[in-house]
């Protein structure tokens, strides 16, 4: 194979993201961003899937998004269906970060369920930046059965997602506030009081919400 006129920088470029040292990798993620190249898309995406370190992977996604959509989405896309819980949570990342509404169809309820919490997660940020007009609301309800979940890491990334939603998950958290899960209600409750009031935090309006349920509530105003 014909080496091509950038093979040098490309060679340094594979081998620093290689690197057993992370400040090393970090770097050649920042080179390849600086100077994109699309023969390094694949290694881009692979390092995705493995590499131990959050910055670095940030680094790696900020990489891949100064590479142009048209390739780089098909391969995130194609990284969804691994059998790696890190690379569908980091696939799931860039594509949210991309922000292409034509990976849309490639986001499911079994990602969106996935009992891996960081993988739903990502899925929950990537599906309300991705979510075509219109299902809206057909996305708040499969969100809505994840209601109590985790701790409250977890339980905060869903709220903030279905707060991004808008007006269309009113009925549905008027719903879940009568389930018969106490942890769910909760969740609902402090979902309701975070829509009212955003600044009233997570936290308090989960704590507070945990005060309803004990006391036989069923609305964020008691």
């Amino acid at each position: 194979m014909t080496m091509p006129r950038n093979g040098t920088n490309t060679m340094r470029a594979l081998q620093g993201l290689e690197n057993a040292d992370s400040s090393v990798r970090l770097r050649a993620a920042l080179a390849v961003g600086t100077t994109p190249d699309p023969l390094l898309i694949d290694t881009l995406v692979e390092r995705c899937a493995i590499e131990p370190e959050f910055s670095v992977r940030e680094m790696l996604t900020w990489a891949l998004l100064r590479h142009p959509k048209s390739l780089t989405v098909p391969k995130l896309v194609a990284e969804l269906r691994s059998g790696r819980t890190q690379a569908r949570s980091q696939a799931l990342h860039t594509l949210s970060k991309i922000g292409d509404r034509e990976a849309w169809p490639a986001i499911t309820r079994a990602h969106l369920t996935d009992p891996d919490d960081e993988v739903a997660r990502s899925a929950w940020r990537a599906a309300v930046v991705l979510v075509p007009e219109g299902a809206e609301a057909t996305l708040a309800d499969v969100l809505s059965t994840q209601f109590g979940r985790g701790e409250r890491a977890t339980q905060l990334s869903l709220s903030r997602a279905l707060i991004a939603l808008g007006e269309v998950i009113v009925p549905i958290l008027r719903a879940a506030t009568t389930d018969l899960d106490p942890r769910v209600r909760a969740h609902a409750l402090a979902t309701q009081r975070l829509l009212v009031d955003p600044d009233a935090g997570f936290e308090f309006a989960i704590e507070e919400a945990k005060r309803v349920v004990a006391l036989g509530g069923i609305s964020a105003d008691g």
